[in-house]
């Protein structure tokens, strides 16, 4: 048996190494029906050299100079005969996939659910990202950048003006409802730029709509396997694309409001526009979930579910310093630094809201 050298169903996809808990696990796709599974480390080792040219004896050397410890033959057995019953294995017969039963167009009640807009999400996402690839460019994008970075360095100069006018248009009903309503396209833009941004790295959507928990309504788009992507920067791409399309929706505004007098009534209504919409774009950057800045530090460190793994180190840590201690140093450091991080983060922002509170109940 040891002799043996099995191959992987071409098209299988591992994902790069994510920390959950005090374990390293993997994600890995089939190719056939898109389902995923996760493995630990030492399975992903094993899995990932199945190539048809090594034989099992060789792969357990291997095996053995990384771990100490030399599999045998029932441990074999037991992980082919896991690939061979999931169908990933060359020269099994294939699984035939499920057929999918179409997602409904609509599915909740009238206060909560979700509508799907597009039939084809992948297909939409694709003709936009065809449209728009000239602009999706380094040589492009980063001037755009660039511009954006100018127009919140001049609002923050400005911060006393335009944050008297952004309270103004709080008692203004018509040009309030305008603003909002531009706010929301802003969101719709935003939840596109993910798909589109997907696409471009070669990443797929599965889903757009809109989902409402009334009296919010907000459009919302899925990228399939953005987990597998080839790169880290690939999948930071997708998740800071929505806030940067959330700025760049607010360029042309920014122009026509240096264009105007101090005290237009269009630069005030403009000025809140501004302030609310940047405010809209970089508390998504905020790492918190369900944020984007949240989704993007959860990249940068490798860790599957950041946040409640967290909390669970941290409420062992305080009961149980030895049974913490089994975790391995990189955990122990994401953990202490995001669950510490996280809760100074929540206490400053409920400081601030707090405080802008009270100003404005004085003003």
């Amino acid at each position: 048996m040891l002799a043996h050298r099995p191959r992987l169903r071409p098209g299988v996809v591992f994902g790069g190494p994510l920390l959950r808990g005090p374990a390293t696990v993997h994600l890995i796709r089939d190719p056939v029906d898109g389902s995923v599974f996760e493995v630990g480390a030492k399975e992903y080792f094993l899995i990932s050299r199945l190539d048809g040219r090594r034989s099992l004896e060789e792969i357990g050397g291997e095996y053995a100079a990384a771990f100490g410890r030399r599999l045998g033959e029932g441990n074999w057995r037991q992980l082919l005969g896991l690939l061979g019953t999931r169908r990933l294995l060359a020269g099994a017969p294939a699984r035939e996939p499920a057929p999918a039963a179409p997602a409904p167009p609509r599915s909740g009640g009238l206060y909560q659910g979700t509508l799907r807009l597009v039939a084809d999400a992948d297909a939409t996402t694709g003709r936009l990202h065809r449209a728009l690839r000239p602009l999706l460019r380094r040589a492009v994008l980063l001037p755009l950048l660039g511009l954006c970075l100018a127009m919140e360095a001049v609002l923050a100069a400005g911060a006393g003006t335009v944050l008297r006018d952004t309270w103004w248009l709080f008692h203004q009903p018509v040009a309030l409802l305008a603003v909002c309503t531009l706010l929301w396209l802003s969101t719709a833009g935003h939840e596109l730029a993910h798909g589109i941004a997907a696409r471009h790295v070669g990443g797929t959507v599965s889903e757009i709509g809109l989902r409402w928990r009334l009296p919010m309504v907000i459009m919302y788009c899925r990228v399939g396997n953005y987990r597998f992507l080839g790169r880290r920067r690939h999948q930071l791409t997708v998740a800071v694309a929505g806030a940067l399309a959330n700025l760049l929706f607010l360029l042309p505004f920014a122009v026509w409001w240096a264009l105007l007098e101090t005290g237009d009534p269009t630069r005030r209504v403009l000025s809140g526009l501004l302030v609310l919409g940047s405010a809209q774009a970089l508390v998504n950057l905020v790492p918190l979930p369900p944020l984007d800045g949240y989704t993007m530090l959860s990249h940068l460190v490798g860790a599957s579910d950041l946040a409640p793994d967290s909390g669970r180190y941290l409420r062992l840590r305080m009961r149980d310093r030895q049974a913490a201690a089994v975790y391995p140093p990189r955990a122990r450091v994401v953990y202490l630094a995001y669950g510490i991080g996280s809760s100074v983060l929540v206490c400053l922002i409920a400081a601030a809201l707090i405080t802008a509170a009270v100003v404005s109940l004085a003003l």
